[in-house]
């Protein structure tokens, strides 16, 4: 097939254009669920920063991940900064802020490319806190963005956790997950260099926007211009946060255009390429975009010439990689080209991007995401295709999706303190009435009042125990009182830290009743968990109740246990082993955790039902097929069923369980405490032996 759109007609190019963008849908996700990822994602980050401190640093996600997008493979961008710095652009700006309280940092851009500039100290009385960050210069000082990179990558490195650097960022992994980390600087002030880019704006975006975008000011990411006088010391100015609420103001199919472009560079242009020789990135995809919303290049993006507006896009990349010229969609002066793309390797990716070309929208079939959408129409022309949120995703899979957000986005405070906690209480108490939230929001919030009442009641014990005293006899009642609240709020699981509860304060008979409690509850034949769930159940039970009666009544989520909390004592070597690897939680499947309590009260209780409960719990693990133990929470639960052996006596099958975790994915990097509880339990088995 050498060309799609010779062989069709515009009907039949129409027809093509829905099928993709149908597609896309299904694999990125409808209008309806990426605002709903937005809602979620930002209400956290808006509790997280209204939290904070003077002194600790804020921060957003950014990126792809941050406009709502969940490709698999792609990386999560954070940007931290610290509140107590600005940066502004004239001298005249510092009268907007308490110098006392803030250093001021002022913009020098007179010897540097577009879109750069040197940071220039100017709180002196300031100076040593960030010394070691400062080179002179003419008599002043400036912020070395090469040494604000090296210090800060040392800082949140460590040899468990090897961090490497990424251009202005420091990269690592959670699990499977890669992350950047950019540490930088903010600005309340728009960037001079930038106001052309306000008037530009006549139609897109509306006025209510770029006053909103403008007054949110930029930052500044460590990293210089290569072809710069200072490379070593200049930052890049960055517009992270207007690009993100631009992405937000897109419709579905401009949003779904960019992810197209996302796709293709990774699955065709990128495809079997070194890192080195990977010249084009996914933010040359997203200027694409908005120079061509904003240039009204497309009159009207809908799902029928959803592939024109895709192929305009490609033209304009090509066009650009001809002329070595990628005009930063804020300061155009700032070619993205320059210091990356020209001699033999522009002419090497133009001839590659022609070949592309040439093929017409046939080399889409080259992409495994998209090529099913295309072959099935070429086979089927007359198939009916609907392109509406309602027809492409039923009610029962996007309240899934609603839930599997919410448990994506666990909420971890850096300070795992009371004090810490109440904040995060009063402030989630002062935001939960408010108006303006969505309904998604309103419910994420409600699932961390339930997550922060939890940590609150671990912490208390972890302070206040003491035997026979008063004030852990008060204590104890608190923490008591805040799990059950906690549960009123939570999944069904959430009991489940009750239970740990009353396990760590030796109550096994209640811990015992409770677990029973859940058992009836998980049993439910309407209940979701993972991709677990009789739709029309479900749908006879809670469909028309509220999203806080359907995640307490009917919503099993993964344990998610924070490492810096001692919930129970049999699961420490395993939070500190994590801690180790810079980890910051465990997460367990609910039924594992569920056995294991069982058998571990049961031992103080009744021996036999501890035997039958271990059969449960090794049954489950053995022969599971992902349907209740997610496949990278193998090694947790095989660590948990070595441990109910190995305290039930059962040494042999202790350390083939221990054994099995090691082969599993090492997802809650686990793997000290497991090879050190297979010395012990070698040690013990050549003892009795």
């Amino acid at each position: 097939m050498d060309s799609i759109r010779s062989s069709q007609t515009t009907e039949g190019i129409q027809h093509i254009s829905e099928s993709v963008f149908v597609g896309l849908c299904c694999k990125v996700g409808t209008s309806q669920l990426v605002a709903m990822r937005r809602d979620v994602m930002d209400i956290r980050e808006m509790v997280v920063n209204q939290v904070k401190t003077s002194e600790e640093l804020s921060e957003m996600v950014s990126g792809s991940y941050g406009e709502g997008l969940r490709l698999k493979g792609s990386d999560i961008d954070f940007m931290y900064w610290p509140n107590d710095h600005r940066v502004i652009w004239d001298l005249s700006q510092s009268q907007y802020y308490n110098t006392h309280r803030q250093t001021l940092i002022l913009c020098d851009c007179s010897d540097s490319p577009p879109g750069f500039t040197l940071l220039y100290l100017l709180s002196s009385s300031m100076y040593r806190e960030i010394q070691r960050v400062c080179v002179r210069m003419n008599n002043r000082y400036y912020v070395s963005s090469s040494k604000y990179r090296q210090i800060t990558l040392s800082e949140v490195s460590s040899p468990y956790n090897y961090l490497t650097p990424h251009g202005p960022c420091a990269s690592g992994a959670t699990g499977t997950q890669e992350y950047d980390h950019a540490y930088c600087f903010v600005s309340d002030l728009w960037p001079p260099s930038a106001s052309l880019w306000i008037d530009r704006c006549h139609s897109w975006p509306q006025p209510h926007f770029v006053d909103d975008i403008v007054k949110n000011g930029c930052h500044f990411v460590a990293i210089g211009h290569k072809l710069g006088n200072h490379e070593d010391h200049e930052w890049r100015i960055s517009f992270s946060r207007a690009e993100q609420k631009l992405v937000y103001v897109m419709n579905h199919c401009q949003f779904l255009t960019y992810s197209l472009l996302k796709l293709i560079l990774t699955e065709i242009i990128n495809n079997g390429v070194g890192d080195d020789d990977k010249l084009l990135c996914s933010y040359h995809m997203k200027t694409a975009v908005f120079w061509l919303i904003q240039q009204n290049t497309i009159p009207h993006w809908c799902p029928q010439n959803f592939l024109e507006g895709f192929w305009v896009c490609f033209k304009l990349i090509l066009k650009w990689v001809y002329e070595g010229v990628c005009p930063n969609f804020f300061i155009p002066g700032n070619n993205m080209f320059l210091s990356k793309i020209h001699g033999v390797k522009q002419h090497q990716l133009f001839i590659r991007l022609s070949e592309l070309y040439e093929k017409d929208l046939a080399f889409l079939l080259h992409s495994p995401s998209i090529r099913s959408c295309i072959i099935d129409v070429l086979y089927d022309p007359r198939n009916s295709i609907y392109t509406d949120d309602h027809t492409l995703i039923s009610e029962v899979e996007f309240v899934k999706n609603v839930f599997d957000e919410i448990l994506r986005q666990c909420l971890i405070p850096r300070q795992l303190d009371i004090q810490s906690c109440i904040r995060y209480l009063h402030t989630i108490e002062q935001m939960i009435g408010s108006p303006l939230l969505t309904q998604y929001q309103v419910l994420r919030l409600q699932n961390m009042i339930a997550s922060v009442l939890q940590y609150t009641a671990f912490i208390l014990h972890m302070e206040t125990y003491t035997p026979d005293n008063k004030l852990s006899y008060r204590a104890d009642k608190m923490s008591c009182h805040m799990l059950k609240l906690a549960a009123k709020f939570g999944f069904i699981t959430d009991m489940l830290y009750i239970d740990m509860y009353y396990y760590k304060t030796h109550r096994y008979m209640k811990a015992l009743s409770v677990i029973e409690m859940i058992k009836v509850k998980l049993s439910q034949p309407y209940v979701m968990y993972m991709d677990n769930v009789d739709t029309e159940r479900y749908t006879e039970a809670v469909g028309g109740q509220s999203w806080s009666t359907k995640m307490r009544q009917a919503v099993a989520g993964v344990i998610i246990l924070i490492n810096r909390i001692h919930y129970i004592t049999e699961l420490i070597p395993e939070q500190q082993s994590a801690l180790q690897n810079h980890e910051d939680v465990l997460c367990i499947p609910p039924l594992v955790l569920l056995y294991m309590l069982e058998i571990l009260c049961y031992r103080h209780v009744d021996t036999m039902e501890a035997q039958i409960a271990l059969g449960d719990l090794q049954t489950l693990v053995h022969y599971d097929q992902g349907q209740l133990i997610h496949l990278l929470l193998r090694d947790i639960s095989w660590q948990i069923l070595g441990i109910c052996q190995q305290v039930t006596g059962n040494l042999q099958a202790a350390l083939y369980s221990y054994q099995q975790s090691l082969r599993q994915e090492p997802f809650n990097k686990i793997q000290t405490a497991t090879e050190m509880r297979i010395q012990r339990v070698c040690q013990w088995i050549s003892f009795i032996n």
